[in-house]
């Protein structure tokens, strides 16, 4: 959509209507005087799903010692926090709700299962034979259904049946990154992200009411880029301050070329020239407030402060410069508008995910926990399915119980494995085969 002009009619100027803030089972307002995504917002904010993340991994594991600095490496819950704070100024900046905007970015990662998205690989290997598992189909699973909020009677059987957070229609289109079912990609059907299992279809149905076909609202394109943006900034941040990266490397052609290697089909079009990012490279590094020669000091840190603030100030208003060129000045929300990143922009942000990619997600030890991790996950897997009812929680032994299939009770032990933080996951691991593994280092 770069470059592109689109005009805008009255019917999408800032306006949120009843079907936008409509709930998939109506509920009074308890307290007057609040708008539906401030309520959003205080829900997802509030939900057990959201305090999980404190415990799963970002790019290091939360409490492992490949960090040798004093501060602690970033967390889910960290960087959806730090999203959530981007992509609420930007969107705001735009003409946007931005209750709806942060509660999308709070809840966007709420999915993820232990150990990030290695555990995800994992899990999706594991329910290959009942749909499969992707984080963000999790997400919506848990929004509308698994975060014990709101109960509501079932028209058919009468038995009470959760809801989930029971967010609205907007909310849950906003936090939607991948808006179709697992095979229905647009441009790729084998492709693994997709936003919505087959069981949920009817919710994902409903949210998408009236949204043109595999199109991503503005507030989830909003929310996609304050994602990229927090988590490129921050993981360059973190791999500076743990000492896996030194900014002089990034000066060496051998280390570049690697780079380019990571970047280019993976964060960037594999038809990318490799000249494309190193002009990006290049762009950074002559700012004046690129960290040079960080050394860990006190001065050095706060100058790195600086860089990540001023990283984020350039990607967040190369976006909204470029939307407003091509949109005007007025309020852009839901389907009246396109985010418009500078492909200048997209190629900067690319550029530092490879870097972090490279010197901090390569590392060997982090590969050697990685492959102990995916044991980890597919040992729990098979021992809950064996043991089963038996070990799951009450909330998911229910739902085991309540399975019409085989199929539906694979999902039962799925949603339970992806509800654990990493150290629960660990602890459930060593006590239902009863050994546990190596502490990682």
């Amino acid at each position: 959509m770069e470059g592109t002009t689109h005009a805008l009619t009255d019917d999408h100027r800032g306006l949120y209507d009843a079907v936008d803030t409509e709930r998939w089972a109506a509920e009074p307002d308890k307290r007057p005087g609040r708008t539906a995504f401030q309520r959003d917002r205080a829900r997802v904010l509030h939900s057990a799903a959201l305090r999980r993340l404190a415990g799963k991994t970002q790019v290091v594991t939360p409490g492992s010692r490949s960090y040798d600095w004093d501060a602690s490496p970033r967390t889910r819950l960290t960087h959806s926090l730090e999203c959530a704070q981007v992509g609420r100024e930007l969107g705001a900046a735009l003409g946007c709700d931005p209750d709806l905007v942060e509660a999308a970015c709070l809840s966007h990662d709420m999915g993820h299962p232990p150990f990030g998205h290695n555990g995800e690989e994992a899990l999706n290997e594991f329910a290959k034979d009942c749909g499969g598992f992707e984080g963000n189909a999790q997400s919506l699973r848990l929004l509308t259904r698994l975060e014990p909020k709101r109960f509501v009677p079932d028209p058919a059987s009468g038995e009470l049946v959760s809801v989930g957070l029971n967010l609205t229609r907007a909310c849950l289109d906003a936090a939607t990154k991948y808006p179709w079912a697992r095979g229905d990609h647009p441009t790729d059907p084998d492709s693994v992200k997709f936003g919505a299992y087959e069981d949920d279809l009817p919710v994902f149905t409903w949210l998408r009411r009236g949204a043109p076909a595999d199109r991503k609202c503005f507030e989830a394109q909003v929310m996609d880029w304050a994602d990229d943006v927090a988590y490129s900034v921050h993981d360059f941040e973190d791999g500076l301050h743990a000492g896996h990266l030194d900014p002089n490397m990034l000066y060496a052609e051998p280390e570049r070329t690697a780079i380019w290697q990571v970047a280019i089909g993976r964060y960037v079009p594999a038809d990318t020239a490799p000249e494309e990012l190193r002009a990006a490279l290049d762009r950074l590094m002559e700012q004046e407030w690129w960290p040079h020669g960080y050394d860990g000091s006190a001065v050095a840190q706060s100058r790195l402060k600086d860089a990540t603030s001023q990283l984020i100030g350039r990607f967040c208003l190369a976006a909204e410069g470029a939307t407003r060129e091509a949109y005007g000045s007025g309020r852009l929300t839901r389907y009246g508008a396109e985010l418009v990143i500078p492909r200048e922009a997209r190629n900067e942000c690319a550029v530092l995910k490879a870097v972090a990619d490279l010197y901090v997600m390569q590392r060997d030890e982090q590969e050697r926990i990685r492959a102990d991790q995916r044991i980890v996950l597919a040992e729990l897997a098979e021992a809950l399915s064996a043991r089963a009812p038996e070990g799951l929680d009450p909330q998911f032994r229910a739902i085991f119980d309540a399975a019409p299939d085989d199929k539906a009770r694979k999902r039962a032990v799925i949603d339970q494995i992806a509800c654990l933080t990493d150290a629960s996951a660990r602890s459930l691991h060593a006590r239902l085969t009863r050994r546990g593994r190596r502490a990682e280092r």
